[in-house]
């Protein structure tokens, strides 16, 4: 289970924007289905077209399904958000495509490393709730791109 320490984040389908308990819970159960971009998208959309213009919770929330896709698709077992960066923790330290791995994380420079314990840390100023979620969007979409590589 990909657990992202996103608590400053609220991620909920507020209940004056879809009243109906049965109908947020059948969201929430259809979005945490969703695995690629095209689907999240179809989805975004379909809300819209339901429910009108959706409230920033729910656009968080959004950005939160597809993160965590990307994180299913990397094999990331933990992603860590802070202000001061990214952590990643691999399920079983296994990645799809180690060498292009270490080439990206050495590409970044000063930006990223390698941990001992072989989780990889890519440093930013995510003081802001926006600046973390779109910089964690970013290095997820950098990361599961070089997971689909071959070679």
């Amino acid at each position: 289970m990909v657990a992202e320490h996103l608590a400053w984040a609220p991620v909920t389908i507020p209940e004056d924007y879809i009243p109906d308990l049965a109908t947020r819970l059948n969201l929430y159960r259809r979005l945490s289905a969703l695995e690629n971009d095209e689907d999240i998208d179809a989805m975004g959309a379909e809300i819209v077209d339901r429910f009108g213009p959706p409230p920033r919770e729910v656009a968080l929330l959004m950005k939160l399904v597809t993160i965590k896709a990307l994180c299913r698709r990397a094999n990331v077992e933990k992603l860590d958000a802070g202000p001061k960066g990214v952590t990643l923790a691999f399920r079983d330290n296994s990645f799809a495509n180690p060498a292009a791995l270490v080439r990206w994380v050495t590409a970044q420079g000063s930006l990223a490393k390698v941990r001992p314990d072989m989780r990889i840390v890519v440093v930013g100023d995510f003081e802001e709730m926006g600046e973390r979620l779109e910089g964690t969007l970013g290095i997820m979409r950098e990361v599961a791109k070089i997971a689909g590589k071959k070679g």
